[in-house]
């Protein structure tokens, strides 16, 4: 009989991985109530051999013996994982999903019964258990089912509820955003060696400068905009380059680019 005592990943991937690790450094879970299966043996070997965590080769398998099942696998594999699972779902399972555009209906429709279910959207700073997780819970998630989700991702980084409705917008904005940031990060990196800085020099600076920048905005209690008004002279060097950002239209390419992203989640989720 599945237990509550046991959280089963469903996919053993970076994502998957990350949850592990936090959970397991927070102490919410120790690693003997930690299960994971997958299709690639090498995934679950390095999930084996670097947190001691149950691994099996079968979803059904973990499915059995868990009431809490993390569903972690790429959105185009989430049918097969599903189907592999559905028959040792019961009322008593709660099933969270991360997998990117997948819509609760959907995962319902696949498994064929109504139980409770939570979809997540975490995103990769969870690898250093500075993520953001969006949920969105279904009709069937209880205060007590969300309590379990945040205290599972919590454990690498910070949680926000939201509408279900709301998911691509998400996935767009905070999921997708890290890869913005890289690119961002790149090109300013490219600039810095363009001046005449040794590549890891301008690295350096390029990423303490987010980080500062990022701590100070968390912390501060001035908006995005005093912030950015008070590093720009009138005149200066900040406002000379902030000038340029605004003639080549960095507001609207950072708003089709999140559009886009958020379009693309709603392909995956085979929606209009």
């Amino acid at each position: 009989m599945p237990t509550g005592q046991y959280l089963g990943f469903i996919g053993a991937g970076n994502m998957a991985s990350a949850l592990i690790k936090g959970l397991l450094e927070s102490g919410v879970y120790d690693r003997e109530h930690l299960l994971a299966a997958d299709k690639d043996e090498n995934a679950l070997k390095k999930v084996s051999a670097g947190f001691g965590v149950k691994c099996y080769p079968s979803n059904l398998e973990v499915a059995s013996a868990c009431l809490i099942v993390v569903i972690a696998v790429k959105p185009q594999h989430i049918q097969e994982a599903l189907e592999e699972m559905k028959e040792a779902i019961t009322d008593r399972h709660l099933i969270l999903s991360i997998a990117a555009g997948i819509p609760l209906k959907m995962i319902r429709d696949i498994i064929g019964k109504n139980i409770p279910l939570i979809r997540v959207m975490p995103n990769t700073p969870a690898l250093v258990q500075k993520g953001v997780s969006a949920l969105a819970p279904g009709d069937l998630a209880t205060a007590a089912h969300m309590d379990a989700a945040r205290r599972i991702f919590g454990a690498v980084g910070e949680t926000v509820e939201v509408k279900e409705t709301l998911m691509d917008a998400v996935t767009a904005l905070s999921g997708s955003g890290p890869g913005y940031v890289f690119r961002i990060m790149e090109c300013m990196v490219e600039a810095g060696i363009g001046l005449g800085l040794e590549k890891e020099t301008a690295r350096h600076l390029v990423l303490q400068t987010f980080l500062g920048a990022a701590h100070l905005a968390k912390t501060s209690d001035d908006s995005l905009p005093e912030l950015r008004r008070k590093v720009t002279s009138p005149g200066g060097t900040t406002a000379a380059g902030l000038a340029v950002l605004e003639e080549k239209g960095l507001n609207d390419m950072i708003i089709e680019a999140v559009n886009a992203a958020c379009a693309r989640s709603l392909e995956l989720g085979n929606r209009e």
